[in-house]
């Protein structure tokens, strides 16, 4: 049986973007937070740069599943599991069936912002997992994890290594939230990529065929299909750098010529000078003991770490304290 919870206004995706747009593109240093790169096109690249044979992340996290999805089950013995990010991937299901075939689970609990995305991934789910109840949530991470239903212990599962998009203050409030709908001796389990040498990462999102160059593109032809914005999409060049203060890739836009940009549905009209650049999306590299402290001061206590045969992607478990 399947069931769905909705907790977005119809015009949440719209509102949020024009604020996101507005507050973005009038800042000193321009901005754009890389949600919007997932409209379907950009859904289609992202799934391309996972086949990738720069893009590690994937296969690696895949490699843990296949080999820990058992004994993750056997240690949380949990009776809910939650993702945060539809569920209908290979990697879900390896999970799925750890905890199915470990005997515990009852119900598949999948949260996502597009609720389209969220009925065809719980379909799929219910289809194929006729004995676990799925209770899809509509809802926004940042804001909706007190909706969560299931029924205790719970497993909360964030996979791909997203948790790297955030800021330290934002992981640190994502931390903090979870452990605040968590039960003392619930758990997290949590995808993070691991630092490593500079040019493998940075292959990982400038890859040789081009296809993370046009994904990170994507946003602005969102932008233009959404919001009625004239960009000169191809005017802008991709680009991919190491931060090695931060431990992290920045994703940009360099725009190749000038550009006066008309947004007409938030009146905004944008300059941007050749040379200028547009960040789009960071990803932190993360190191054990880091991950361990932010954790920790988030409530939490470890209680596993795996990585892939590599070293390359790191799976942990943690356990609200």
């Amino acid at each position: 049986m399947t069931q769905i919870d909705v907790h977005l206004t119809p015009d949440y995706a719209a509102r949020t973007l024009r604020e996101d747009v507005r507050t973005g593109l009038t800042a000193d240093a321009k901005w754009l937070p890389p949600k919007w790169f997932y409209d379907a096109r950009g859904s289609d690249l992202f799934e391309q740069i996972t086949r990738l044979p720069e893009y590690y992340p994937t296969r690696a996290e895949r490699e843990i599943l296949q080999a820990r999805s058992a004994e993750i089950a056997k240690l949380t013995k949990a009776r809910t599991l939650v993702e945060l990010g539809s569920g209908s991937s290979e990697k879900t299901r390896l999970l799925l069936d750890g905890l199915r075939d470990h005997g515990s689970l009852s119900t598949f609990v999948p949260l996502d912002v597009s609720e389209s995305a969220l009925r065809d991934a719980s379909d799929a789910i219910n289809a194929d997992y006729p004995t676990i109840g799925v209770h899809g949530v509509v809802g926004d991470f940042t804001a909706h994890l007190d909706k969560l239903p299931g029924d205790s212990p719970r497993l909360v599962a964030f996979l791909g290594g997203t948790i790297g998009n955030l800021l330290p203050e934002e992981r640190a409030g994502f931390y903090r939230s979870i452990r605040d709908v968590l039960e003392p001796g619930e758990w997290l389990l949590l995808g993070t990529d691991l630092v490593k040498d500079p040019a493998t990462l940075v292959a990982a999102y400038d890859d040789a065929q081009g296809v993370t160059a046009e994904f990170n593109r994507n946003v602005l032809r969102v932008i233009n299909r959404q919001l009625g914005a004239d960009f000169d999409v191809d005017a802008f060049e991709h680009v991919a750098l190491w931060d090695a203060e931060e431990e992290r890739i920045e994703m940009r836009l360099r725009a190749t010529s000038p550009q006066r940009v008309l947004i007409p549905e938030v009146h905004l009209e944008v300059d941007f000078a050749e040379g200028e650049e547009l960040h789009t999306e960071i990803s932190t590299k993360f190191r054990p003991e880091g991950v361990a402290a932010e954790l920790a001061a988030g409530g939490f206590a470890q209680a596993a770490w795996w990585t892939d045969s590599e070293a390359r992607f790191a799976l942990s478990l943690w356990q609200a304290v």
